[in-house]
């Protein structure tokens, strides 16, 4: 299987100032992934070891049956999969056919362990999914 192009990771948030041997580290753990359309690609509620990039198409995010957002290419999902063994906050579902790179907790950890820029990067984010999940239950 085809790995993530490092490029790619560049557009992610939580990997953007990182540098090229970095994006190389992580693109290398990454396997590609394709989602025909109305697949469900991560369900609320279920586990999930995986953290997705978007390379190509189009998907809806939905809690609790609500529609919250639409991803495209270089938008990402899962982060939280990378952290805890917990099940996914969302359900992700592609509208097209979709092609992403996934990662999964265990190729991601020595990454955050050895790189305190990452590590800080994925609180943040994790701290606007909270903020975020909050705004959307008041």
């Amino acid at each position: 299987m085809a790995q993530a192009p490092p490029d790619l990771l560049t557009r992610v948030p939580l990997f953007a100032d990182l540098p090229r041997r970095d994006l190389e580290r992580i693109a290398n753990g990454m396997k590609a992934r394709r989602f025909a359309a109305g697949d469900v690609v991560a369900r609320e509620g279920e586990s999930g070891v995986g953290f997705f990039v978007v390379e190509d198409g189009r998907a809806t995010v939905t809690v609790g049956g609500r529609e919250v957002a639409k991803i495209g290419p270089g938008d990402h999902f899962g982060e939280i999969a990378l952290i805890a063994d917990k099940g996914r906050t969302a359900t992700v579902t592609a509208d097209t056919e979709l092609r992403c790179y996934g990662l999964t907790r265990w190729e991601f950890r020595p990454v955050v362990e050895s790189n305190p820029q990452v590590a800080w990067k994925l609180l943040e984010a994790v701290a606007r999914m909270v903020r975020e999940a909050e705004q959307r239950e008041s």
